[in-house]
């Protein structure tokens, strides 16, 4: 059974950083991507960032990009989103998620549209 526990959300004023943690259990990093989605309510998921974690490819939205970090460490089967320059506009619950490489990327910007496995959640708040 798939398990993804994420911490790391808070409050941080614009300009700030936070680093996301996600820790999977039952599923075996090597293959697929791992990735974070971010969902306000009422709102569509918007993926933002994957790593493939076969390898070292990383995946960036087009709002996120240049800004949020992606990383993994695969013997403790964490996946980290480290976030720049944050924007109240990145305001959301932050999930990651397994099986989550990107549908298509274009002109340096890539897009989702399926997850899979995800976890609680954790909650990043920019204020302005």
């Amino acid at each position: 059974q798939v398990s993804l526990e994420e911490s790391g959300g808070g409050s941080v004023q614009a300009g700030g950083s936070l680093r996301l943690s996600c820790t999977a259990s039952g599923y075996t990093f090597g293959s697929k991507c791992m990735g974070w989605f971010r969902q306000i309510p009422g709102k569509e998921r918007e993926g933002v960032a994957a790593i493939y974690t076969g390898g070292t490819s990383t995946y960036y939205s087009d709002s996120v990009k240049g800004r949020f970090t992606i990383s993994q460490d695969t013997p403790k089967n964490t996946v980290y989103l480290e976030m720049n320059d944050l924007k109240p506009e990145d305001s959301a619950m932050y999930y990651c998620a397994t099986d989550s490489c990107p549908k298509y990327c274009r002109a340096g910007a890539c897009y989702w549209t399926d997850f899979g496995h995800s976890g609680q959640g954790t909650q990043v708040t920019v204020s302005s």
